[in-house]
């Protein structure tokens, strides 16, 4: 244990009654550990696959990682520069209200609005693929 003197010393006149010095008294104290950080707050990887086909037939790929929970998937698709729109959603879109239905985007097994869609639960990991702008769209 470490300890820690509690008295600044000062001087008095000789003819004081405190003018004996005072031993200094050590005091011991516990040492202070640091917090310990919170856990890593689980992310979730995104694969943003493209409408159209390149000409040696991949579709090109964006990806993208976000904290679980806590963007919807236009935001994220907006941050990151990935394209959400065709030609006519980048005119008539409701920025974000969940009422025109051009932010349209599949994901496995099923159809979203990338503005009503919320990536992860704040407790999950893992792999989300979404398909951009399906050809339909365009």
């Amino acid at each position: 244990m470490a300890s820690m003197n509690i008295f600044t010393p000062i001087s008095l006149p000789s003819n004081s009654y405190f003018s004996r010095r005072r031993q200094p008294i050590s005091a011991p104290f516990a040492a202070v550990n640091p917090p310990e950080s919170p856990p890593a707050k689980p992310e979730i990887e995104l694969e943003f696959i493209g409408p159209k086909a390149s000409s040696d037939g991949s579709y090109p790929v964006d990806k993208a990682k976000e904290i679980s929970g806590e963007k919807l998937l236009r935001n994220i698709m907006l941050d990151n520069k990935i394209e959400l729109y065709a030609t006519y959603g980048k005119v008539m879109n409701c920025g974000g209200g969940g009422s025109c239905g051009t932010c349209i985007v599949e994901k496995p097994e099923s159809w979203r609005l990338a503005c009503q869609t919320i990536v992860g639960n704040k407790e999950n990991s893992g792999k989300v693929v979404v398909q951009r702008i399906p050809q339909w769209k365009k």
